[in-house]
């Protein structure tokens, strides 16, 4: 173990540090050269659609049709707010989300904090570690528990991209977004979506106990918390801890763009997967699992565009874990005040995963509720987020306006009453 020393727990001694981007030469437009600040929020992106997502999306739409789309619109826009906060805080303070708490807390509230954020992390990983599982036996017969453990370890190599520079590792995980995208979108073109089915599921409504638990899931794998608390480093590092002032407003209007941007291209892909489930796979036996929906789009759409998903589905669980363990490690430095070696603490987050693959659970209910799970993290994060964005003595001039505020503390009052309403359904049994 070593001792913090405020630096990201993706540091010099580990990957090979991220050092902070150099402004861009005063060449093109001025879109450009917003465009070309973009990045850190591609990379939080990937979370929005890890394996989790799949199972969450497939399950709701294979079950209840068009219902839940009203779900992930009001998920997706819940997370341009909360990235945007999140890497806002990271530019403003020069610091992450995870080493502000760790400066405001005590020690005995540091680590109960700290076991909650890491299990999230754990969850996190373990659905990542599972969906990569699951797309290696889909492609080519490759045992759960050795798919696990093949994941995890290219997991690793994706990582040590970060040697090269912030810039390499972006490049490489927004490659593989691009990938998620194509395997998960694609199915579309060969199917006949209803438009006015799909308009009708705008309308927030449940039926029943089964949709407000997949609802939590399917926000929890939307509105991810390890996200929230990397995204605030993912801007520190890009753009350095002491921004000069004259440039945090240009950096912000980047932010947005990269924010929104790169969330409408992972909304896209979360809607698309549910309209392919509800238009395709709905009332086929089996299709609530990820090996059965896979199995109905090559009877359904071809077994091409079955190939299509799966390989997207592999890239998804590669990308997600990478991120999910850079995630894990940012928190553990940040209220710790220490870090491991990053492969140490790869080989430990692996571990429950693997236990799950290797006592043969099924694959997809373990992932829907690990998504559950992130559901009831997430507040945990976004409470002193949008307390500490909206003091002006920690942002200054750049603090909340008003009407951001507002915003920020209804979706932080949405997703707790979601997950109360889960509880008292599920004890009641209605």
């Amino acid at each position: 173990m070593h001792e913090s020393t405020g630096e990201t727990a993706l540091s010099v001694e580990e990957l090979g540090a991220a050092t902070p981007e150099r402004a861009p030469r005063r060449t093109g437009s001025a879109k450009g050269r917003l465009i070309a600040l973009a990045g850190p929020a591609f990379v939080a992106a990937i979370a929005y659609v890890d394996p989790g997502n799949v199972a969450s999306n497939l399950t709701a739409g294979a079950k209840y049709g068009y219902l839940l789309v009203w779900v992930l619109v009001l998920a997706n826009a819940m997370a341009v707010l909360v990235q945007y906060l999140s890497a806002k805080l990271g530019l403003v303070t020069g610091r992450s989300l995870p080493e502000l708490l760790g400066d405001r807390l005590r020690p005995a509230q540091r680590k109960a904090f700290w076991v909650q954020a890491e299990l999230a992390a754990v969850a996190t990983d373990l659905a990542e570690v599972i969906g990569g599982a699951i797309a290696l036996n889909l492609l080519f017969g490759v045992p759960l528990p050795l798919g696990g453990l093949i994941t995890g370890v290219v997991s690793m190599a994706i990582l040590a991209t970060q040697s090269r520079g912030q810039r390499t590792f972006e490049f490489v995980v927004m490659s593989m977004l691009a990938i998620i995208t194509l395997g998960f979108v694609s199915g579309l073109a060969f199917t006949d979506v209803s438009g006015g089915e799909a308009l009708a599921g705008l309308v927030p409504r449940f039926e029943g106990t089964e949709t407000v638990l997949l609802a939590a899931s399917m926000l929890g794998a939307t509105v991810m918390p390890h996200a929230i608390y990397l995204h605030s480093a993912l801007a520190r590092d890009r753009h350095g801890r002491d921004i000069e002032p004259g440039r945090l407003p240009r950096l912000l209007k980047a932010t947005k763009i990269d924010v929104v941007g790169a969330l409408i291209v992972a909304g896209s892909v979360n809607i698309a997967m549910l309209l392919l489930a509800a238009s395709a796979l709905r009332g086929i036996e089996g299709t609530d699992t990820i090996a059965g929906a896979h199995a109905a789009i090559s009877g359904a759409l071809g077994p091409a565009v079955a190939v299509i998903f799966a390989i997207g589905l592999l890239a998804s669980g590669l990308a997600s874990t990478s991120v999910g363990c850079a995630a894990g490690a940012e928190i553990m430095s940040g209220l710790l005040h220490f870090r491991i070696p990053m492969l140490l603490r790869r080989i430990l987050v692996l571990i429950p995963a693997l236990v799950v693959l290797a006592m043969g659970a099924d694959p997809t209910l373990s992932l829907v509720i690990s998504q559950v799970v992130l559901s009831f993290c997430i507040p945990f994060a976004l409470v002193p987020l949008v307390r500490m964005t909206s003091e002006r003595g920690l942002m200054g001039e750049h603090l909340n306006r008003r009407g951001t505020t507002v915003a920020a503390w209804a979706a932080t009052a949405v997703i707790v009453a979601l997950n109360l309403a889960l509880l008292v359904l599920t004890v009641t049994g209605a």
